[in-house]
């Protein structure tokens, strides 16, 4: 899978406006200020194709890219973002209609700041993701804010306070040092090629 050949496809505000899933789908949630967007340009080699912004919340779509036939999907942060009650419940709706939907998941990656516990939302998350069988990873991000043996000692603090399942995925990763982003892009093409 070559994260080079890698373009914006579509974004979508509604759960009706969804189209039906064709292939392979890797998905990317987490709270508005985790730094999502940062991740996935890295990821996809490209500095401003999702949309990086200092306000937390500015992803207010289901935005798809197309990376060598395959669809990442950034949805809609959760949590932090100063919007309005009416935004932050069609956010929702909007993500869990997505869920709900019968589509080709490939691979769900929840991100979470390693700087921090996981909030009650992560929480929910990670829930839903166990509950509905989905395969999904962590990935932890800002990693290069710690030092190597804290992020690694936060890393395993953090897989038990979130009760992972045994073989779930724990990727430590940073936007700005490129740490995991290698083993991410490698799992992401490992599950998207063999669902």
């Amino acid at each position: 899978m070559n994260f080079h050949k890698a373009a914006f496809k579509a974004a979508y505000g509604t759960e009706a406006q969804l189209p039906e899933s064709q292939r392979a789908e890797v998905s990317f949630a987490g709270r508005s200020n985790v730094g999502k967007s940062s991740l996935l340009n890295k990821l996809m080699f490209r500095k401003g194709l999702a949309k990086v912004s200092s306000t937390p919340g500015k992803t207010a779509t289901v935005n798809f890219y197309d990376v060598d036939g395959v669809d990442l999907v950034d949805l809609p942060g959760y949590g932090y973002a100063k919007v309005s009650k009416s935004e932050l419940d069609r956010w929702a709706d909007l993500i869990e209609g997505y869920f709900n939907q019968d589509r080709q998941f490939a691979l769900v990656v929840s991100l979470i700041d390693i700087r921090h516990d996981p909030s009650a939302l992560d929480h929910n998350m990670v829930g839903f993701l166990k509950e509905a069988g989905l395969p999904f990873a962590i990935a932890l991000t800002k990693a290069d804010k710690l030092s190597k043996q804290k992020a690694n000692t936060q890393k395993q603090r953090l897989a038990k306070a979130l009760d992972l399942p045994k073989g779930t995925p724990v990727v430590l990763t940073s936007a700005e040092a490129g740490t995991g982003v290698e083993d991410l892009r490698r799992l992401i093409a490992e599950r998207a090629t063999s669902s």
